[in-house]
């Protein structure tokens, strides 16, 4: 049978469709605030689709180095689609949401792991032509980066204006998984599993996560990708609905939107900026966020729109250089038989930032400490970050 040197594209399709129903969440948050969820409750349901993420990277990925691409991501498109429909009806029930939030979280695990070693085998012989270096970490954080902003973006546009704003945005995306569900079927299988006498236990384990560049030059950088994300556009739109009442949710979205097509614009512009072996990228990408922390504190008290703006920029500037910095680490670091188990850490750490809405909301409850006192600790933390990797300049 002839290779399709476009194979890569329909796990791309999927990666995109199953990433965008895993965001298309995110500018509704606005939406539940306003009809009655309590803050807490709603980033508790933006955090909890996490709880599907993690286990499905740390499992996903490790088996799939062990059985095969193929018997670990074709359900995944299913799964989100299955998440989908969860959250389409389920607007009036917290289980419902909560269960439709944790499917789509385990089906971008799935994506995330699974997916992106998936894409980058296909983009390289004997599957595609030969290709320029990371040219597979480039595809899987595009795909991913695209379909994050473009469902918040429709999402948000059709909560606001749009017929069962509830319910459509959601319903769209069961489409577009089921279409992708159909068109992953034709990609080849790209990791013959072997034979083993080795228990299951053992292919879990993945050693590669105590390399000395891993630990301080990925790891640091994973910590703050998402943090980035749930700063941008699940916290500061929050804070912004007294200044946006007439439009809260195509101002969420257009926040959300705009954060993340600054991290996917520049994704491109990253991978020529790397240099093997240094931290160009990581300390970049650190940079941005420590500034975009210290934009969110000076956003947060007066509530500037144009400053609230920026920081989404800056956030979305530092989320995409991070990724791509983190990925192309790992591609140069992972043996072809932990490449997956290593890609799942990574991402692992990563959407940990989830949990930072729910906790600086219980935080100022609790405590009374404001948006920008803490925004500035979280800049001040960055930078920490930041010393670290220095440390690490050359590997």
């Amino acid at each position: 049978m002839a290779r399709d040197p476009r194979a890569w594209l329909s796990v791309a399709t999927a990666i995109f469709a199953i990433a965008w129903g895993g965001n298309e969440f995110t500018p509704l948050l606005v939406m539940y605030k306003r009809d009655g969820l309590p803050v807490t409750t709603v980033d508790l349901l933006l955090f909890e689709y996490v709880l599907g993420i993690v286990p499905a990277l740390l499992i996903g990925g490790p088996l799939s180095d062990r059985y095969g691409r193929r018997p670990l991501m074709l359900p995944a498109p299913v799964i989100a689609a299955s998440g989908s429909l969860l959250l389409a009806f389920g607007s009036s029930s917290v289980p419902m949401l909560s269960a439709g939030r944790v499917l789509c979280g385990a089906a971008l695990g799935l994506a995330m792991a699974v997916g992106s070693s998936w894409l980058k085998e296909l983009s390289q012989p004997p599957f595609a032509a030969e290709t320029a270096s990371g040219t597979g970490a480039r595809r899987s954080a595009m795909s991913l980066t695209g379909g994050f902003g473009v469902g918040a973006g429709v999402a948000g546009v059709l909560a606001q204006w749009g017929p069962l704003p509830d319910s459509l945005p959601y319903l769209i995306n069961v489409g577009l998984c089921l279409v992708a569900a159909a068109w992953i079927l034709r990609a080849p299988e790209t990791l013959v599993p072997e034979p083993t006498t080795r228990r299951l236990t053992e292919d879990l384990k993945i050693p590669a996560v105590a390399h000395r560049r891993f630990r301080l030059v990925v790891l640091p950088v994973a910590l703050w990708l998402f943090a980035c994300s749930a700063t941008a556009y699940a916290i500061m739109p929050t804070l912004m609905m007294p200044k946006v009442h007439g439009a809260p949710i195509a101002f969420s979205a257009l926040i959300t939107v705009t954060t993340l097509g600054c991290g996917f614009a520049i994704q491109s512009v990253a991978r020529r900026l790397d240099r093997p072996g240094t931290i160009r990228l990581p300390a970049l990408a650190l940079t941005l966020v420590a500034t975009g922390m210290g934009l969110a504190a000076a956003a947060s008290g007066p509530l500037t729109l144009w400053l609230t703006i920026a920081t989404a920029i800056v956030l979305g500037l530092g989320f995409g250089i991070g990724l791509v910095a983190g990925l192309l680490e790992i591609e140069r670091m992972a043996r072809p038989d932990d490449l997956a188990g290593l890609t799942a850490v990574f991402y692992a750490v990563s959407y940990l930032g989830f949990g930072l809405p729910a906790l600086m909301a219980m935080l100022h409850d609790s405590t009374g400490i404001g948006y920008p006192a803490m925004f500035t600790m979280l800049a001040v933390a960055a930078a920490g970050c930041l010393g670290l990797v220095a440390r690490c300049r050359r590997s």
